[in-house]
């Protein structure tokens, strides 16, 4: 069991399906609802094989049965926090997709990875659709403070969802 930093599989087939909508919520169409759920350990298993976001059975527990941040005191939601999509454009050749900074504000937890998936109920799909995964290469503390998940530039090289 491990956090890997990789596009899930499942994302990559129900997107061609329509499964997913990545555009800015007041565009046309409308987009999906991307959720940012934290995992306090590498012991979560996120990956390319992922292909829900599952809620922990006792979500205040310490750890949680999955590793998702506990809710006790920690100023942390299961499921974690909707995501601002910003509307998906082109770069060269490439499409990209890219989503405002998320903070989690008078925080106190530790988060090792996280898991970005889609919360909008789309008739003939699984619920809770997984995107993507990705390991923070090492534990990130915050006490008492404001815990924030930057995502990289909107560019062909560094977005975080490339399609070339």
């Amino acid at each position: 069991m491990a956090i890997a930093s990789e596009i899930c599989n499942s994302f990559k087939e129900e997107i061609l399906q329509g499964g997913h909508c990545l555009n800015a919520s007041g565009s046309t169409p409308a987009g999906n609802v991307i959720m940012c759920a934290l995992y306090s350990s590498n012991s979560a298993s996120l990956g390319k094989s992922t292909t829900v976001w599952a809620a922990a059975s006792d979500p205040a527990a310490d750890p949680t049965d999955t590793y998702e941040v506990t809710t006790t005191g920690s100023g942390y939601s299961s499921g974690g926090k909707a995501l601002t999509n910003i509307d998906p454009t082109l770069d060269s050749d490439t499409a990209i997709c890219d989503f405002s900074n998320e903070s989690w504000t008078s925080a106190t937890f530790t988060a090792r990875g996280l898991l970005l998936y889609n919360s909008t109920n789309i008739t003939g799909f699984t619920n809770e659709r997984a995107i993507l995964a990705i390991n923070f290469g090492g534990d990130k503390t915050v006490t008492s403070g404001t815990f924030t998940i930057e995502f990289p530039a909107a560019a062909a090289a560094t977005a975080i969802i490339q399609l070339t």
